[in-house]
C-alpha cells in the first residue's frame, strides 16, 4: 500500500504543482492583461489629447480666416470709398463752377455765359478722363457688337457695309471694361 500512498502522493504534488502552475499562469495573464490595458489608456489618453489640440488649432484657423475676410473685406470699401471721394472731390469743383456760371451776379453776355459752360465741360471732360473713363465714338469704325448697339442698317453709297454711319449716342469704357455700348445706325452698303 505504501507504493499506492505514495503514488497518490506523487499525483497529489502534480496536482498542486499543476494548480499552482496554473495560479501562477492565471496571474501573469492577468499581470499582462493589465498592462496591456494600461498602455492603451495611455495611448488612448493621448490620442484624444491630439484629437483636442487638432480641434483647438482648426477652430483657431477658422477664426482666424473669418478675420482676415472682414478685414479685407473692409479695406476693399476703404480703397473704393477713398477713390469714390476723390472723383467726387474733382466732380464737386465741377459742380461749383456750374453754380457760378448760373448765379445771377455773373448773367452777362451770351457769349461769355457760352465760353464759361464750355470750359466747365472740358473740366468735367478731363475729370472723368483722368478717373480712366474713355469715350467709344466708333463714327466711320467697323461694327463691333461687344461696345456697339445697333438700332438699325442703312444703305449708303460712301461707307462700307458693317461700318457706323450715324452714332445716336457715344459709349463709355473704363479701362477694359464696357460701361456703356454706343448707340449707332450701321451701313448696308451700296443699294
Amino acid at each position: 500500500m505504501s507504493e499506492l500512498n505514495q503514488n497518490e502522493t506523487e499525483n497529489e504534488t502534480i496536482v498542486n504543482q499543476s494548480s499552482e502552475a496554473e495560479v501562477l499562469s492565471a496571474d501573469v495573464i492577468e499581470d499582462a492583461s493589465a498592462q496591456v490595458i494600461e498602455e492603451i489608456r495611455v495611448a488612448l489618453a493621448q490620442a484624444e489629447a491630439r484629437e483636442k489640440d487638432i480641434q483647438d488649432k482648426h477652430l483657431r484657423l477658422h477664426a482666424e480666416f473669418d478675420n482676415y475676410r472682414r478685414r479685407t473685406a473692409k479695406e476693399q470699401l476703404e480703397v473704393i470709398e477713398t477713390a469714390n471721394g476723390k472723383l467726387l472731390t474733382k466732380l464737386s469743383e465741377v459742380l461749383d463752377n456750374f453754380d457760378r456760371a448760373f448765379a445771377v451776379e455773373n448773367k452777362g453776355a451770351p457769349e461769355n455765359f457760352e465760353k464759361g459752360v464750355a470750359l466747365i465741360y472740358d473740366q468735367f471732360r478731363k475729370v472723368l478722363a483722368d478717373s480712366g473713363l474713355e469715350i467709344l465714338d466708333p463714327a466711320g469704325q467697323e461694327f463691333d457688337p461687344t461696345c456697339q448697339e445697333a438700332f438699325m442698317k442703312q444703305p449708303s453709297e460712301t461707307i462700307p457695309e458693317n461700318h457706323i454711319v450715324t452714332v445716336f449716342q457715344k459709349g463709355y469704357k473704363l479701362k477694359n471694361k464696357i460701361l456703356k455700348t454706343a448707340k449707332v445706325i450701321v451701313s448696308a452698303g451700296k443699294n
